[in-house]
């Protein structure tokens, strides 16, 4: 019996049997060519939630983007000599949205959104199953998120055997509210087989569940699918790598989270959602200076305005007023710099109004116009957020009883729904709300944390 390849480097059939035990759901490794047969994991529902010393250690992985890149100007030059080439359009809409996983930059959704469509212009749905994939994947990266349902159903249709459009529905539906469907098209999806993408997508459904155990067991399952890979993909393991670091920091454990962020890091240095996230868990053990610099390195690389926000809020607690200042302009510069901008970021910018007491009529407006036809618990929360602070707290109570319908664990819902009822004069309901959110994770965020802390204290 030979030794199986587990990441990158060998580890005996013992060692994966014990972590299978644990969550790591494998496919039939006779498929991997491995020689061992069939070995069946538990179910990750079952199984105890693995431990950090569990997971395999971090390396870093191969670097992809030379490879990418040549990928790109080889389909470029192809189409340039044959623009008919429906495929060649298809293939280069995916290598954009793999960019656009790595980086951030919104110019690769532009670019991905435009291939895709070229590629149907060439050749119709019907006879063309890649072209209409990377289009839903591109719509729901642009939240154009009935777009991605209504295009992942035509793709059940077309094609019902395969696993991805159920996937790229179940996206889509959670997105919109609609979780009960996405619950059916999850359930499709893992009755066509386990793999990456199924694993984390069940992951973050159990956490919005308020499921934390079984979120990470998901994620545990995923990365070692991912890692189990002939070539593991380098964004894909930094990210489960992420989620992780953010799973334990929604609980407050912040020792693990900053060594979880940091083991993204190792995998695909300067990984931009670990580069910020770590910024917020230096800021949460007490080292704003420290905080400062991972943002700073964050934002460099990609000025997202949650990234810049934070910045500024750190700025203040470190009494550098005007920088703050300059921040906080950059916030709503960036999120009207294009349609896509405003898309991607309206809610983003509505609770960044609500968090710094601006615009509250308007972030307000924004909110409930999102929320309009993006139904799920997180919008209901923008909806109740700027209630509040547009004065309108009836419809705050009643938003955030939507918000936290799901039974999400989430420090910042506890919060905000503590707040709105202080601000009606339940202080029974107040006080155990705030509660709840600083028992939870008492640094979720660097100012309203404190701001929950004195409203305990009044």
């Amino acid at each position: 019996m030979t030794t199986k390849m587990f990441g990158t480097g060998h580890r005996p059939r013992a060692r994966l049997v014990r972590l299978l035990a644990l969550g790591l759901t494998l496919l039939c490794l006779r498929a991997f060519a491995s020689g061992w047969g069939p070995l069946l994991a538990q179910s990750p529902a079952t199984v105890a939630t693995p431990r950090a010393s569990d997971l395999p250690a971090a390396t870093s992985l191969a670097d992809e983007d030379r490879a990418t890149d040549q990928a790109v100007r080889f389909l470029e030059n192809r189409l340039r000599s044959d623009p008919e080439d429906a495929g060649a359009y298809s293939k280069l809409a995916g290598y954009h949205l793999q960019r656009l996983r790595e980086t951030g930059n919104v110019q690769y959704l532009t670019l991905a959104l435009g291939a895709a469509r070229s590629s149907l212009a060439v050749v119709p749905e019907e006879r063309n199953i890649g072209g209409l994939t990377t289009l839903a994947q591109a719509e729901y990266a642009g939240h154009e998120f009935a777009a991605a349902r209504d295009h992942a159903r035509r793709l059940i249709e077309l094609d019902p055997g395969k696993s991805t459009p159920y996937g790229i529905l179940g996206d889509a539906l959670l997105e919109l509210g609609a979780y009960d469907e996405a619950t059916e098209a999850f359930r499709q999806m893992e009755a066509r087989g386990r793999s990456v993408g199924t694993e984390t997508r069940l992951a973050r459904f159990a956490s919005l569940q308020g499921d934390t155990g079984l979120a990470q067991r998901r994620l545990f399952t995923g990365l070692a699918l991912a890692l189990d890979a002939p070539a593991p993909p380098r964004e894909t393991v930094a990210w489960c790598r992420w989620q992780f670091g953010e799973t334990a920091f929604a609980l407050g454990d912040y020792e693990t989270a900053e060594r979880d962020y940091r083991d993204a890091l190792t995998t695909f240095p300067g990984y931009v959602n670990a580069l910020a996230s770590l910024g917020r868990v230096r800021a949460a053990r007490g080292d704003i200076s420290g905080a400062i610099a991972q943002y700073e390195q964050a934002v460099l690389r990609l000025p997202d305005p949650t990234f810049v926000a934070a910045l500024g809020d750190l700025y203040a607690l470190a009494g550098r007023e005007g920088d703050a200042a300059r921040q906080y302009a950059l916030v709503d510069q960036i999120g009207h710099l294009s349609a896509v901008n405003g898309a991607l970021y309206n809610r983003q910018l509505a609770l960044f109004h609500a968090d710094h007491g601006m615009q509250a009529e308007d972030a307000y407006g924004d909110a409930a116009r999102e929320y309009g036809v993006r139904r799920d618990i997180y919008g209901a929360d923008a909806v109740a957020w700027t209630a509040l602070k547009a004065g309108r707290t009836a419809e705050a109570q009643e938003a955030i009883q939507q918000a936290l319908r799901l039974g999400t664990r989430d420090a910042r819902l506890f919060y905000h729904a503590g707040m709105i009822a202080r601000g009606v004069g339940d202080q029974v309901s107040a006080r155990d709300y705030l509660q709840r959110a600083l028992a939870l994770n008492p640094q979720f965020d660097p100012l309203q944390a404190a701001l929950a802390r004195k409203a305990l204290g009044n």
